[in-house]
């Protein structure tokens, strides 16, 4: 990556992804409706929902939520984790960090960093992750004991409030349409990184080397 430029930016850009602080108050979000697998966003044309277990068929709002809350976050550290490749394995020994010491491809980064920098890394996505959970799930002393994970009524997956750039749309309508586009991304991207990281399983060697030989 250089893995520690990678790393780096994962550390800087989940906290920010993933916790409510940014440099202005983010809009509130829209009126959303009911959440179903008729109303839900990332369901497009022709396919729909991509659904071939049938899950979203057997889950009740809650869960469904549940369910989409997983699908972004997965989405967001996988869009992380394809820059990560890329940046990181283009920038290897041009930085400061590490003194160039971290080389190779990308897979290969991780026993190469020291371990007080993945002690850094693990507090701040555990500070990231905690606040996450204060926004969207409701507190473990008040959830039923035959209801694990119960998220808050009013939360909106993946509306952690953060904004910095006050993008999110006002209209109920185009909110939904910015959280297809952000689905669609992700999807795309976790499929991107478990391509790049079977890629460099099979034959040893960086994306960026994959794609200039």
């Amino acid at each position: 990556m250089k893995f520690a430029a990678a790393s780096t930016a994962l550390l800087a850009s989940t906290a920010s992804a993933f916790s409510s602080f940014g440099n202005k108050p983010a809009a509130k979000a829209p009126a959303a409706p009911a959440f179903t697998v008729d109303t839900i966003p990332g369901a497009i044309a022709p396919t729909g929902i991509f659904d071939p277990l049938g899950l979203a068929d057997k889950a009740d709002e809650m869960t469904l939520k549940r369910y989409r809350e997983a699908e972004l976050t997965h989405g967001r550290v996988s869009m992380l984790a394809v820059l990560g490749f890329l940046v990181g394995e283009a920038v290897e020994s041009k930085t400061f960090l590490f003194n160039g010491e971290v080389t190779g491809p990308a897979i290969t980064h991780i026993p190469q960093v020291n371990p007080i920098f993945w002690l850094a890394l693990t507090a701040g996505i555990a500070k990231a992750e905690a606040t996450r959970a204060q926004i969207g799930w409701v507190e473990p002393k008040d959830v039923p004991f035959d209801k694990p994970g119960l998220l808050r009524d009013t939360y909106v997956p993946g509306d952690l409030g953060f904004d910095p750039l006050g993008l999110k749309p006002e209209d109920a309508e185009e909110f939904a349409i910015m959280q297809t586009k952000e689905l669609q991304n992700g999807r795309l991207a976790m499929l991107a990184a478990a391509g790049f990281l079977a890629q460099e399983l099979v034959n040893g060697k960086g994306i960026i080397e994959n794609l200039l030989n």
